[in-house]
């Protein structure tokens, strides 16, 4: 697995993910539909024509996902037991149909488990940024990761 084991994280280190997502109207229908938010914003052309936009929203709620999810291959594939909460989750400046998205990541802090000796806790930062390197998402994220088998 490309995931990093606990050991293997430090304070400061950062990840540019190579893998980057162009979103489509497609996309963005799809999302909003399955996850049952109906906003006009996101699905009705006539109703965003008249916002401050002009045109539809991509959900926010798939960006966060898209941001998060480019990071795995890179930190946490295979490696990570869960994640245990997201926090300061802002969206900057709005995606559109036709951006892409890359991200980057920033690892906060490290610390052992207190409770489970074969685990640790990282907590990451990420970024989200459009083709224009434009920043669209962030959040902090706190995940608990196995340590190697034979550092356990």
């Amino acid at each position: 697995m490309p995931g990093l084991w606990f050991e293997e994280f430090s304070v400061g280190q950062h990840f540019r993910h190579e893998l980057s997502r162009t979103v489509t109207e497609s996309d963005n229908m799809m999302f909003s539909l399955m996850s049952m938010n109906p906003q006009p914003l996101h699905i009705d052309f006539n109703f965003a024509k008249e916002t401050e936009w002009g045109q539809p929203l991509f959900n926010s709620m798939f960006t966060f996902a898209i941001m998060v999810g480019l990071s795995v291959q890179d930190t946490t594939l295979g490696t990570t037991v869960g994640n245990l909460g997201f926090s300061e989750v802002t969206f900057p400046n709005p995606v559109f149909h036709g951006d892409t998205l890359r991200a980057e990541t920033k690892v906060l802090s490290v610390r052992e488990s207190k409770s489970r000796p074969t685990q640790g806790l990282v907590e990451f930062q990420h970024l989200c940024f459009k083709q224009d390197d434009t920043l669209v998402g962030q959040c902090k994220r706190m995940a608990l990761m196995r340590k190697r088998p034979e550092a356990a």
